[in-house]
């Protein structure tokens, strides 16, 4: 009967190892993403806000089950332990399968979360000319925004602050000398460009970083369910 390849053997224990490790960087980006306050808050708050984190909030569980295989597959390599390879191999077959479907979900909702995201936009709008305290705390979030990516207003410009305009037009005032990026608003002047684009952008970059992982994963998992297999048919012909 056949022995265990020892070059298959530690091949396995080595992509475990990697394995691990990408589980864990998958979960520090995941959790950076999900913690990031550049767009979160402001796609988020208001009476039509929606959690745009759901894939995010996948991912996190998903960097940590890869952990949990990448552990049991470098124990069921050394240890030649079919009951932990085959739990490996379904394990993440599972997750393999699971991220296909996400990934045809997410190309078939594509239009649909746009809509969604704009709406939201659109509806938060009211916040900026709100006095409650819900309002100020937008108002706030938007404000640092502002200030960082050279934007005034959420979709229309300054007018979108309504009456707290001249509480609240520091944060996007221009330059002592203005430029062609700069408008004049209610004597003051403050940048032209609107943060609806600048929060767009945030969006698609994270969902972009995202795709990014999970293909990158889908070819590691691959990997890992050959490995596994190869390895599980050599034990059982010992």
């Amino acid at each position: 009967m056949a022995g265990v390849s020892g070059c298959i053997k530690y091949s396995m224990f080595i992509f475990n190892f990697l394995f691990w490790l990408c589980g864990i960087l998958i979960l520090a980006i995941a959790i950076w993403i999900r913690v990031s306050k550049d767009d979160h808050e402001i796609i988020s708050s208001g009476d039509s806000g929606t959690n745009s984190y759901v894939a995010v909030n996948i991912l996190i569980a998903v960097g940590a089950i890869i952990m949990i295989l990448g552990f049991l597959g470098c124990c069921g390599a050394m240890k030649e332990s079919r009951c932990m390879l085959l739990l490996f191999f379904i394990g993440l077959l599972l997750i393999l399968l699971l991220q296909v479907a996400a990934g045809i979900l997410g190309a078939a909702f594509k239009s649909e979360s746009d809509r969604i995201l704009n709406e939201t936009l659109y509806e938060n709008v009211k916040l900026l000319s709100a006095t409650d305290d819900n309002g100020k705390a937008f108002q706030k979030v938007l404000a640092e925004f502002q200030e960082e990516f050279k934007c005034c207003g959420l979709v229309s410009g300054a007018a979108d602050w309504g009456n707290n305009f001249q509480q609240n037009y520091k944060s996007c005032e221009c330059s002592k000398v203005p430029d062609s990026s700069c408008t004049s608003y209610d004597g003051k002047y403050v940048y032209k460009q609107p943060c609806i684009s600048f929060i767009k952008d945030l969006v698609a970059k994270h969902i972009i970083i995202v795709i990014g992982i999970a293909f990158g994963l889908a070819v590691v998992e691959i990997l890992g369910l050959v490995f596994s297999m190869v390895l599980y048919c050599q034990i059982g012909n010992k």
